[in-house]
């Protein structure tokens, strides 16, 4: 049975990055996809890491990255993120994580980007109208993942999906999917805890979104040139339907150093998706355990290796893990990534078990 799945995975990522009939072909299709905000990332060890997490994700942010690591959850846990973006574009995700004893971990996860406001302008009042627009990206996401044996967890979710600039508003629904296995291949221990783990994720599964709203009502005069009450036809105007940024992740994560207070970790993944060309992401995570206190953990990593025309780069960051009322524990990251021509970006979560 081990083996059947160890081989199903492999099979599926050599299926994926080797035929190249299933490759993203030039031109690549960057700008058509919508709702790009699901692509942003969440969770302040991730995002250090380079996005480098399908893997090895074991807390609440699982509900983005992979839905198989709610089921390595121990404990109930609510995480909180805020990711500032450049030109006032601000980013957040409200995470919660419930564990069962019997059925397994359930999530609840909130993803939402506004985009501040502008004024608006016409041809006539180019200064603005004294009006101003904004707009504001949301999914809401219900997550399930249960881990069937030590070495074998799965997950899925189901979000909605709504989008709105000024008065026009669209909506998606969609799936995601996932799968971590846990080997003892380059286990310290030879325990599959701390062995080679293999994460696989297919994100963003779902509907078309289309936009519609009052501003694409529009009177029109069907005969310009004849008489009669042509003028002011009521009509509308059709927008076309885009397909969401469906992205496939596949990835392994292993301990280079493992001992009782010191552990260093390696992540690769690689994505395929369907609006960008196939990169790789890398990462690395080295933690200090100070027994009876808690984890000190620094990060770092590489987002879009091998992407066409990639403006990622480095990212760093470090967090804090202090253990209270015996096994619970609160944590507090905090990621720094360059985005190349439009800036730097930081990212401060902090999550608590109970």
């Amino acid at each position: 049975m081990k083996k059947n799945v160890y081989l199903l995975v492999l099979t599926i990522g050599f299926i994926l990055f080797i035929n190249p009939n299933l490759h993203a072909q030039k031109p690549y299709r960057i700008g058509t996809t919508s709702a790009n905000f699901l692509e942003l990332g969440f969770g302040g060890a991730a995002l250090s890491m380079g996005d480098s997490y399908v893997s090895m994700v074991n807390d609440v942010s699982a509900i983005y990255w992979n839905p198989a690591g709610l089921g390595y959850l121990k404990k109930n846990e609510l995480m909180v993120m805020h990711q500032p973006w450049f030109a006032d574009i601000n980013s957040s995700f409200v995470g919660l994580g419930y564990v069962d004893d019997y059925l397994g971990t359930f999530g609840l996860g909130l993803t939402f980007v506004s985009y501040g406001s502008e004024e608006v302008t016409s041809m006539l009042s180019q200064e603005g109208t004294g009006e101003k627009f904004d707009g504001l990206d949301l999914s809401l996401s219900i997550s399930y993942g249960r881990k069937l044996a030590d070495w074998f967890s799965f997950g899925v979710s189901g979000k909605y999906i709504t989008s709105r600039i000024w008065h026009e508003t669209a909506s998606a629904v969609a799936f995601d999917l996932g799968a971590i296995v846990n080997t003892s291949f380059l286990s310290w221990t030879g325990s599959k805890e701390n062995g080679m783990k293999i994460g696989m994720s297919i994100s963003n599964y779902g509907t078309r979104m289309q936009y519609d709203g009052i501003d694409l009502k529009r009177p029109i005069d069907e005969a310009p040139d004849e008489g009669g009450n042509f003028a002011y036809v009521p009509a509308r105007y059709e927008t076309s339907g885009w397909e969401l940024p469906l992205i496939f992740r596949i990835g392994i994560s292993s301990y280079v150093i493992y001992s009782e207070n010191n552990k260093f970790l390696l992540s690769v993944d690689a994505l395929h998706p369907n609006n960008n060309s196939e990169h790789i992401n890398i990462g690395g995570e080295y933690l200090f355990t100070l027994p009876g206190v808690g984890t000190f953990a620094l990060r770092s990593g590489y987002k879009g290796l091998m992407m066409v025309d990639s403006q990622y780069g480095w990212s760093f960051g470090a967090g804090f893990l202090v253990n209270y009322l015996g096994n619970n524990n609160i944590k507090i990251d905090y990621a720094y990534r360059d985005i190349g021509l439009l800036g730097n970006v930081h990212a401060y979560t902090f999550s608590i078990t109970f």
